[in-house]
């Protein structure tokens, strides 16, 4: 039996190249003022001893324990012995307690996962940094409400405009895109920023042995 011949259809377009030509058109739009202006709140948190409070939903709360580990770590800067008293940057992911969350989620609800643990700790002076896409999560509303209650600043990774975030926060960076994963991608890449400018200006102090 002869075989019939299949036409070939046009090749796909390349949706890795695709995906990438977008992505790099919302790298280049970051708000890097907005970035910036989140490290001058996060030193002086540093500077004044404050806790600085990391909260997310999904992969904005695996950027959470991301940015805290490295925010918490960075702050030891390898050196002569006479550094190593430096302090270090007080900072906690509130994802990261596992039975304490869903112990929160389970005998009253989720909205309150992060509000909840966040009220034992937080003081005026302290740093809620919040991580959203959509700006909309109830969870990371919820926990920037009770920061601006207790007198504490307000800062937020978002994307889609903002959304609801928006109004609670005093530092607002807000990714130019409505498309998740290019949002996330963009997050990581903002946190790591904000993460090595932190880094560098405490590593500049140490120089001048001005933060002890």
């Amino acid at each position: 039996m002869k075989r019939q011949k299949i036409a070939k259809s046009p090749p796909p377009p390349d949706a890795y190249a695709a995906y990438l030509a977008d992505l790099k058109q919302v790298i280049d739009a970051l708000p890097l003022e907005a970035a910036r202006r989140a490290v001058d709140i996060l030193e002086e948190a540093y500077r004044t001893d404050h806790t600085v409070f990391l909260f997310g939903n999904g992969g904005s709360a695996a950027l959470a324990s991301h940015l805290a580990a490295d925010l918490g770590k960075g702050t030891h800067v390898p050196g002569p012995a006479s550094l190593e008293g430096v302090k270090r940057m007080k900072v906690l992911a509130l994802t990261d307690n596992v039975p304490l969350l869903t112990a929160w989620a389970n005998d009253t609800d989720y909205e309150r996962v992060f509000a909840a643990q966040m009220e034992n700790f937080v003081t005026a002076g302290d740093v809620a940094f919040g991580i959203s896409g959509s700006g909309n999560s109830a969870s990371v509303l919820r926990a920037l409400q009770l920061a601006r209650e207790k007198g504490a600043t307000t800062v937020g990774l978002v994307g889609s405009g903002g959304g609801k975030m928006n109004a609670l926060l005093d530092c607002a960076i807000v990714v130019p895109s409505d498309h998740m994963q290019k949002i996330e991608d963009a997050h990581l890449t903002l946190a790591h920023l904000i993460f090595l400018d932190f880094k560098s200006r405490i590593e500049a102090a140490i120089r001048l042995r001005s933060w002890r």
